[in-house]
């Protein structure tokens, strides 16, 4: 699936974007189910946010109970000072997560095919397994910032395996707040470990070694139907978004079964409910 030079081009740099890698009729259908899920989304259920600026202070019963079913979070500036909302429900919710590729039909259909197995089996992961989806919506003018980090924090293995795949379901450019990441950086530490222990989260750090700036990182602008693909220590980042256009992407969390997934993970499975891989 991957050409020579691809696969030369994730291994020097930690990620590749593959343009036209879903079609329009594949984005339309998961924006149309994603739309369909906010609909039926009760706002006075929760007051949950979703952030990684502060992880510790968002993290609450609705994000943890959400690792095995399919949750909705506002983003942090959805509300105003009497805790209402400031715009449309489906203008303020962050994201979509964390299990929709296996518990709803249209992700399911959406995160899985032959060509994205052989896509995982080029990036070197011989026995992938479909730990988490989300729905990211980058809401315009509200759309949270991401701070830096690496996803292996959130999904350690021995060695580690975590690689991600990132659709871009929008056009996703600098001004609506496109990822950014820094070439080469995944040859770098894990520099923090965000570990669950029942109900109890934390995030503990590894290693001093300062997250990239703007000098060493590059913006990674795409059009709608690409797939980027990036290392589990790949340091990575989004800015807010202010401006008028929103930029929704769908991603998976994906590790090689070969390896051994930490019993510390936040996300866990069971027999009931065991981890699938793309076909």
């Amino acid at each position: 699936m991957l050409t020579t030079e691809q696969r030369d081009q994730f291994e020097r740099d930690g990620f590749i974007v593959i343009p036209g890698f879903k079609s329009a009729q594949e984005i339309a259908a998961l924006r149309q189910r994603a739309a369909e899920i906010v609909d039926a989304f009760d706002p006075a259920s929760t007051r949950s946010v979703f952030s990684t600026v502060n992880q510790a202070r968002t993290t609450d019963d609705h994000f943890l109970r959400s690792d095995n079913t399919i949750a909705c979070f506002f983003e942090e500036e959805a509300f105003d000072a009497q805790g209402q909302l400031r715009q449309a429900k489906a203008l303020s919710i962050n994201k979509i997560g964390h299990a929709m590729h296996d518990l709803d039909p249209v992700f399911s259909s959406f995160s899985r095919s032959p060509q994205l197995a052989a896509v995982a089996a080029d990036l070197g992961l011989r026995d992938p397994k479909i730990w988490q989806s989300m729905y990211i919506f980058k809401q315009p003018g509200i759309g949270g910032e991401v701070r830096w980090h690496q996803d292996a924090t959130y999904f350690e293995t021995d060695p580690i395996s975590v690689t991600t795949f990132w659709f871009a379901l929008e056009d996703a450019t600098r001004e609506n707040g496109c990822l950014w990441a820094e070439p080469g950086g995944h040859r770098g530490p894990l520099r923090e470990r965000f570990v669950r222990d029942g109900d109890h989260t934390a995030m503990e750090k590894l290693d001093t070694t300062p997250w990239p700036t703007d000098a060493t990182a590059v913006p990674l602008e795409c059009a709608a139907g690409s797939l980027v693909c990036f290392h589990g220590l790949l340091p990575h980042y989004s800015a807010p978004n202010r401006s008028p256009v929103s930029r929704h992407a769908y991603t998976l969390h994906v590790t090689d079964a070969h390896t051994a997934y930490s019993p510390r993970n936040w996300i866990q499975r069971g027999a009931d409910f065991p981890v699938r891989g793309f076909v």
